[in-house]
């Protein structure tokens, strides 16, 4: 049972630069910021905005962008560190590899699967949606007529042209990263200079009064609040920003491909930053000249849009702006199909997957079967499932995933593994209660400082999940007339201070690499605040679904994966040392 345990932290080593790849290093910091820009900016810009305009926040959807903006940004710059730290193929998964330990790796790994293929899924669900409202739905009509389908958590009926936009995704990635690549660029282009003529031409029929409207003169069948900036007050703000927050899924994909890119180092942390600025910038002003030029009562949740052309008489706009809307929703599939043969590929070349995984072909470059499973796999969920059904299970494990990279931030920064760092660790033996508070003034970490600190964030995560319980199932309790209630609120919160502060005084590792979170360790804890607290926004069919996949998965990695793994001796068992002291492959010694 102790070698159990003891293969399932096993590490993998930092000890490759990625330059040994298999797959060809061909894209730019503009192909990188461009994939992470095409993933992401789709249904947010065009859906979005007016929908939670329209059922959340009113004109302030434009704060709740901005809170979602921060949230995102502060996990952008956790993948950013690690992206300049491990430039290689599987973003969060081969980041957990290395700090965390195999079980967490597979985890997270399968748990980004899951992201990939509802995301991949979704949005050709929404696109095929899309084009099948300019024809009057007419589409939807004939195969509801002739293939309905009567289950109540599977699709009306199979779509055939989602399918289609799947599958022809998936060839597009087998035949080429360059190739697919420029064709997102292009589609990028496109959708960027459609936003554009947005702004301009919506620009102009701005008027501050919309964000001021009284609430007299609201109509009296409309449930439009209380008027003005706040109509539904900062709980609706609050609640629009969670919304909000997943328009900007879908930057990590850049993290992905470390194997790929050239100068991943410097290129994928600026391409990560680069395409956050860009998406919040475009949402921003899609939001404000939205709410500008239309009372925020009168958007369409579904189509804002065409919804505020038809109100302008902009028939021609209209048609722009919804061929642009197709563009922008191919580029967010193969955004979202992207990562995911990559992912499979890293596990696969780990041996935590199965082998076949990993073969990569010969011409073009790419891992073939990864990229045809994918396909498969994504388009057969685009086929038989409806957009809401796949958007439930979307959000979950992106969010685990960002605690994570988050978690390994600090323990890479905080950890006295001299793979990471410059200088020597030293093995100081100063009493524990003083190093708490690095009264010692110790300049590089050691066993017991990095103890310390992986202790502290074991607590703060069980702290943070107890705060999230609490603002989720006991708000009505958060008043004078509850005392034990806030008491323990404060008291939780009081212990965050505490354990921010003793993480704060512990000496950090001194590596030189092209980028690093600053501010740590406050901005990564906030990260795993944020994420814990949207997690417990979901529901309960979201968390059955989550964990019927982990089943799944387990059964993979205990059957197959635990025995296969390259870290063992030869190619299927742990030599009788690394089960004694699985931290030998990562230069800790053993305590």
């Amino acid at each position: 049972m102790h070698k159990f345990f003891k293969a399932l932290s096993r590490k993998k080593p930092n000890d490759d630069d990625g330059s040994h790849s298999k797959l060809a290093r061909v894209l730019t910091l503009l192909d990188l910021t461009g994939l992470g820009v095409g993933s992401t900016l789709g249904l947010g810009a065009y859906v979005l905005a007016g929908s939670v305009a329209y059922e959340q926040a009113g004109p302030a959807v434009v704060v709740s962008f901005v809170i979602a903006a921060l949230a995102a940004a502060i996990a952008g710059l956790c993948y950013a560190e690690f992206a300049a730290r491990v430039p290689k193929a599987g973003s969060a998964y081969i980041y957990t590899y290395i700090t965390i330990g195999e079980f967490a790796a597979f985890t997270i790994g399968w748990n980004l699967m899951l992201e990939y293929i509802i995301g991949t899924a979704s949005v050709a669900r929404g696109l095929s949606g899309y084009i099948d409202a300019l024809i009057d739905y007419q589409m939807a009509n004939a195969l509801r007529s002739v293939m309905e389908i009567r289950v109540s958590f599977m699709s009306q009926y199979p779509d055939f042209l989602s399918f289609l936009v799947v599958l022809t995704i998936a060839a597009l990635l087998a035949y080429g990263v360059k190739e697919s690549t420029m064709l997102n660029n292009i589609f990028t282009g496109v959708n960027l200079m459609v936003i554009a003529v947005v702004l301009i031409s919506v620009g102009t029929k701005a008027n501050y009064a919309n964000w001021n409207i009284k609430p007299e003169d609201i109509p009296s069948e409309i449930n439009g609040g209380v008027g003005g900036f706040l109509p539904y007050g900062v709980a609706g703000v609050m609640a629009g920003a969670a919304k909000c927050f997943y328009g900007y899924v879908g930057f990590d994909c850049i993290a992905t491909t470390g194997e790929e890119a050239r100068n991943p180092s410097r290129n994928i942390p600026l391409a990560i930053i680069f395409s956050l600025i860009i998406i919040f910038l475009s949402y921003f002003g899609v939001a404000t000249v939205l709410t500008m030029a239309l009372p925020y009562y009168l958007q369409d949740p579904k189509a804002p849009f065409p919804n505020l052309f038809d109100w302008l008489g902009w028939h021609e706009i209209k048609w722009i702006v919804s061929i642009g809307a197709i563009f922008s929703l191919c580029t967010n599939s193969l955004g979202a199909m992207f990562p995911l043969p990559r992912v499979l590929y890293a596990m696969s070349s780990d041996g935590i997957m199965f082998k076949k995984l990993r073969a990569v072909n010969s011409k073009t470059k790419t891992p073939i079967l990864a990229t045809i499973i994918s396909g498969a796999i994504s388009g057969t969920m685009a086929l038989l499932f409806d957009l809401p059904q796949l958007i439930d299970m979307m959000s979950i494990g992106t969010l685990l995933a960002y605690t994570i990279v988050a978690v390994s931030v600090l323990v890479l920064r905080y950890s006295d593994n001299t793979n990471f760092s410059t200088e020597t660790p030293i093995q100081d033996k100063t009493v524990i209660v003083k190093q708490l508070f690095n009264l010692n003034i110790a300049k590089t970490p050691n066993t017991i400082s990095t103890r310390i600190v992986k202790i502290s964030l074991l607590v703060y995560a069980f702290v943070i999940v107890a705060i999230s319980a609490i603002l989720m199932h006991a708000q009505d309790y958060l008043s004078a007339d509850y005392p034990l209630v806030l008491t323990i609120l404060t008291i939780l919160a009081m212990s965050i201070l505490v354990l921010v502060l003793v993480i704060a005084c512990q000496p950090t590792e001194s590596s030189k690499i092209t980028f690093r979170v600053p501010l740590v360790p406050f901005i990564p804890m906030l990260s795993m605040f944020v994420n814990v607290y949207l997690m417990f926004q979901l529901g309960a069919a979201t968390w059955i679904g989550f964990s019927i996949w982990l089943l799944i998965g387990f059964l993979i990695y205990f059957t197959y994966g635990i025995r296969h793994s390259t870290l063992g001796s030869g190619s299927q068992t742990l030599s009788e040392s690394q089960l004694e002291n699985p931290f030998a492959m990562i230069g800790v010694e053993k305590v």
